[in-house]
């Protein structure tokens, strides 16, 4: 009989603490990128940092991060594409939501076709 209460007790213990230790960012489910046309920097990526993005992220703010122009977006592509998941960075921008997933994508990839300045 003990040994069905501990049984018990473990289970519900491995049970709640499986619960309770899921984060409430948003989850990275990393897919195969579906990427039928060529990203366009000026474009496509440009307008959505500029909208999203250079409120912070420009010159003199502080932020470590200068995103105003295609060498210094281009330069931290993968600290911008990962904070946009919240995968090893904070989630951009800050105080969320995320960005949809549509224009994650747009970034992610810009960024597997090679950071072009098109």
């Amino acid at each position: 009989m003990a040994l069905k209460a501990y049984t018990f007790i473990f289970a519900l213990t491995l049970y709640l603490s499986l619960i309770f230790s899921c984060a409430k960012d948003k989850v990275t489910v990393i897919t195969p990128l579906n990427c039928p046309d060529t990203i366009s920097f000026t474009t496509q990526v440009l307008p959505l940092i500029q909208s999203n993005c250079t409120g912070c992220h420009n010159v003199g703010n502080g932020t470590g991060y200068i995103l105003t122009n295609h060498s210094n977006i281009s330069a931290s592509a993968n600290a911008i594409l990962g904070s946009m998941h919240a995968n090893g960075y904070q989630l951009m921008p800050q105080g969320g939501p995320a960005l949809p997933d549509s224009l994650i994508q747009k970034v992610a990839c810009w960024l597997d076709q090679g950071k072009k300045n098109n």
